[in-house]
Parts: structure tokens; sequence; C-alpha cells
């Protein structure tokens, strides 16, 4: 047993990790924030002339990839819900028409949590869990989009119960939504820096002058009412009081008092927008990296034994046997009560991963958390749009209902039945494959959040022909191996014998083996390890420490738990199996 000064000591080191750990996730927090704003410095013109384009708009598939890829680039789902309210009470955009890029914001906001998971690649297990937890967000939003945006195309329903909601209440504007979390980290990351995201809406609403005006917030004061010229054209008007001009170098200003905004990183930097957005993204990555890796080792260390059984058991325990099957309920209330504190479904979503990879928080019960954070951030975007001006409410308030009304139809098709929880299988399967395959995770997120979207954007700019075309075959063999792959892991005897496994194709078409030697090699060849093969086998740590520390969750197991013979990475000779998998 302890002595009473190593005791003491023991409890003063676990008291000091507690303050530690809360300092390590308010920069964790104030990372996200900077991240987001180096995605509008770099990619923010781009998301606005995206948003332009109102004949691509009109396309639903069009819009809801361009949902996603904006919100992609700004890493703001509030961000592009704000560009797309301001577009439809200006008139630019019907409310139809931003319905699909509603849903496509929904896709893009859940991309932040998915990269917070690849920092725990370090431990398999981890990782498997942490990926799982994460891409549970984009299996749902997937899914959900699958089945309501061809029953929006075809019906119109989220505009219908939309606009019934809008004429039958009479509602008022009301107070802005409350900012809890900008009150704790602004102090902090506007010393870093400001941004005047007006810009980006003005690109979108097509005011050519934005054009010449930088992101990065330099002068404040109140609203001008007129600003001198610089150069043959005239400055813009801020849109927004207490915003300020971006303009770099004014010379002169006539009737108004104005003055330099509070001092940041880049008040006078000579950079342009690009070059700054770079900077800010490698320096936020590198502290967001850096706070995780800590968090994770503080809750490791802290977690231990009966301390996190304990965790365990109140967080993934259902409620009494009657009330049992409102255990999921009562979660999607917590998570879109916390949402709804923090502001922002990405931070909340993103906090949870790392506990997720840890084990304290089962992915059965992580699944309804994140459903209400969906839920939250509408409510959060509700109220908001009851602070617009009286001509502009109706519009920018059904906008924010057709959001919430998404998530809330998403829930009726996911979540109520046991067997309807396909998001929670999908991303168990993903789990699996990235902890097998960890470059997997890599190439999921430039696949589901870029390329394809890409792909989609440019068939569906041909024409509904070409994009029909194109995409029924592929759905149909979507769904074909979908169907047969459940057949060949419940009743291969219903299938054709040459189709009970698809070893009848090439290793490429239903293995990431062949892939996976490549990549070996083409990172391996250049070091020690690619020249003594021995020393390429991967040394896992031994499966009791993760019992013994009290982290093991049982709730989310998969077969590579179980200790099985060690396979050298690149080695020719695999395990043989009796049946392949696509």
């Amino acid at each position: 047993e302890l002595g009473c000064w190593a005791r003491v000591q023991s409890i003063c080191v676990s008291l000091l990790k507690v303050p530690l750990m809360f300092g390590f996730l308010y920069l964790f927090v104030c990372s996200l924030d900077v991240l987001s704003s180096a995605f509008q410095l770099a990619g923010g013109r781009v998301a606005g002339d995206i948003f332009k384009d109102n004949a691509i708009l009109s396309n639903p598939v069009a819009g809801l990839v361009v949902g996603i890829l904006v919100t992609v680039l700004v890493q703001s789902s509030s961000t592009s819900t704000s560009i797309i309210v301001s577009m439809v009470s200006s008139g630019l955009l019907e409310v139809r028409s931003a319905i699909p890029i509603i849903m496509g914001s929904n896709i893009g906001t859940s991309v932040t949590n998915t990269i917070v998971a690849l920092m725990q690649a370090g431990d398999r297990s981890e990782f498997k869990r942490a990926f799982a937890g994460a891409t549970v967000h984009d299996c749902f939003n997937w899914l959900s989009v699958l089945v309501l945006l061809p029953l929006e195309v075809v019906s119109g329903y989220l505009h219908r119960i939309t606009r019934l909601v809008v004429a039958t209440f009479n509602i008022r504007s009301g107070k802005d939504a409350p900012d809890l979390l900008k009150i704790i980290t602004e102090p902090f990351t506007k010393l870093i820096i400001q941004l005047d995201k007006s810009v980006i809406t003005g690109i979108a609403t097509g005011d050519e002058s934005m054009r010449n005006r930088s992101l990065i917030r330099v002068w404040c004061g109140p609203a001008p009412t007129q600003m001198a010229t610089m150069g043959p054209g005239p400055l813009p008007n801020c849109t927004v009081p207490s915003h300020c001009s971006s303009t770099k170098g004014i010379e002169n200003l006539h009737n108004i008092s104005r003055q330099k905004c509070e001092w940041h990183l880049f008040t006078d930097t000579p950079l342009p927008d690009l070059a700054v957005g770079l900077v800010l993204l490698a320096g936020s990555l590198v502290v967001l990296c850096t706070c995780l890796i800590l968090l994770v080792k503080l809750l490791n260390s802290l977690l231990k034994g009966q301390v996190a059984k304990a965790i365990q058991k109140v967080i993934n325990t259902d409620l009494p046997h009657p009330l049992s099957w409102l255990t999921g309920y009562f979660a999607m209330v917590v998570g879109a009560g916390m949402t709804f504190v923090v502001q922002s479904s990405s931070v909340f979503t993103s906090a949870i991963t790392p506990l997720i990879g840890l084990g304290v928080i089962s992915i059965e019960r992580a699944y309804p958390l994140t459903l209400g954070s969906n839920i939250g951030t509408t409510t959060t975007a509700i109220l908001a749009a009851l602070a617009s001006p009286g001509d502009k409410l109706a519009s920018s308030f059904q906008i924010a209902l057709c959001h919430f009304f998404f998530n809330i139809s998403g829930i009726l098709l996911w979540y109520p039945l046991p067997f309807t929880r396909l998001p929670i299988r999908m991303a168990k399967a993903l789990g699996e494959r990235t902890a097998k395959y960890r470059w997997f995770a890599v190439l999921y997120l430039i696949v589901c959040f870029l390329l394809l979207p890409s792909l989609i954007f440019g068939i569906s700019m041909a024409g509904w022909q070409a994009l029909v075309g194109v995409g029924a075959p592929f759905l149909g063999l979507f769904f074909f191996v979908g169907l047969v792959n459940a057949l060949q892991a419940r009743s291969p005897g219903r299938l054709p014998k040459w189709l009970q496994t698809w070893d009848f194709l090439p290793a490429w078409m239903h293995s990431l083996q062949p892939l996976d030697r490549l990549i070996t090699r083409a990172t391996l060849c250049c070091t020690d390890r690619c020249r003594s093969p021995e020393g390429w086998e991967e040394h896992e740590g031994p499966p009791w420490d993760k019992a013994r520390l009290g982290l093991d969750n049982p709730a989310l197991s998969y077969p590579e738990d179980v200790p099985g013979p060690a396979v050298r990475v690149g080695s020719p000779h695999l395990p043989l199996h009796s049946a392949t998998r696509l």
C-alpha cells in the first residue's frame, strides 16, 4: 500500500489533472473556431461564387452537392445556412430550391468530427471505436438524404409543412440566439483573427464590389452612410451594424467616425486571404492534434479501473425497465441541450469522439446523442431567424424550420425501431475496416466529402438525362451488392453456388489487400524496414492492458479484438478465408 505522503502526492496530481484537462479542452474548442476561420479565408470566396449561380442551385442534386462542398470549405454549417437565409430573404433564391442546400450543409458539417477521429489512429482499438462513433453521423445524414431528397422533389413535403407552420402561427421578431460559447472563446480567438463574414454573403448575393474586399476585419465602427472612394470605384457599405470594413489601405473616410478594430495577429498583414488561411489552417491543426492527444492521455490516466467502469455504467445504462425504451430519447434531449449551450454541433460531436474512442461512451449511446445534436443546432438557427426584420422573417424562419423537420424526419426513419438503426451497423463496419487499413480513413474523407460530391455535381450539370443515366445503374448495382452481401452472411443457400462468395471476381474488386500492399510498399520502400522484412511485424499492446484500465467497452466489439495469429504487413502469405465478402 502507498504511504501517507505518496497518497497525498497522488491526490494532488489527480486534482491538478482536472483543471489541466479543462484547459486543453478550452484550447481544443478554440482551435476548432480558428480552423473554421482558416477554411473561410482559404475557401470563402469560392463558396460565395458557388452560391452565386442560381441556375445551378435550381437543380436539387446540384443544390445538395453545393451545400456539402460549401460547408466543407467553410467548416461551418451556420455560415453556409446564414448565406442561404440571406439569399432567400433577398429574393435571389426560392425556399424550395434552398431545401436541398440545407440537406447538403447537414452532411458537410459532419466532416469535422471525422477529422478529429483521425487523431486517435495510434491505437487500433481506440481508432476503431472513434472512427465508428464519428462516421455514425455521416451515415445518418447520407441515408436521410437518399430517402428524403427524392421524396421532397416529388412531393415537396418539407416546403408544404413549413409553409403551413409559418402561416398558422403569428411569428414575431425576437431576440437573437444566445452566444454562450463565444463569450468564453472569443476573448482568445479574436486576438488571433477577426473576420467579416458579410463579404462571403455579399459575393453570394451578387455584390461585385465585395470581390475587392478582404475577409480580414480591419476597420470597426457603426455602419457608414457614406464611405470614401478607393481608386475609381466606391467602397461598399457595411450591411451589419458594428461590423468592420475589411478593405485594407483606406485613405479617407467622410461623414463617419471609424477606428481600427482591436489588435489581432493579422491586423496589418500584407499577406492575401489565402496565405493567411493556410497559415491558420496549419497552426490550428497542430494545436488541435496536440490538445486532442494530451486530452486522451489525461483521460486515460484519470479514468482508471473502477472510475471508468462507474462512468460507463452511468452513461451507457438504460433507464429502469418500464421506461427503458425512453433512454435513447433522453440522450437526444441531452445532446440537443448541450449543442444549444455550445451553439455548435461540430464542437459537441468532436468533444465526445475521444470519449467514444476510449470506450467511455458506447456507439449505441453516441448515436442518439448525435441525433440530438442535429436537433440542437437547428433550434439555434430558428432563434436566430426570429431576430430577422419583419420583411425577411417568414422566409428565413421557413428555411430554419426546413432544417429542423429534415432532422426530425431522419430520426423517425432511422431510430425508433432497433432494426432501422442502420447507421450504427454501417459505422461499425467502417470502423472495423479502418482499424485494419488505417489509410482507408483518409480515402473515406476524400471520396465522401470531395470526389463523390464533385463527380455528382459535374454529372448533374449535364442535365437530368445524364444524371439518371449514370446514377440509376450505379444505385441499382449498389443495392444489388448490399442484398447479396446480406444473403451471403445469413442464408447463402438461397444464392447460386457461384454467387455465394465474391472469389470469382479479381482480388482488387472485392478486397482492399492489393491496394494495401501497394500503399505499404510505396510508404516503406525508402526505409530500413523495407530492406529488413523481419522488422515489418507490427506489435500491438497486450489485450489485457485495456481491461486493466477499465476502458474496454463491450458494447462495441469487433472480430479483430479476439487474439489471433499475427500477420506481417506486406507478407505475401495471407490467412485463408472460406468466403470473401465485398
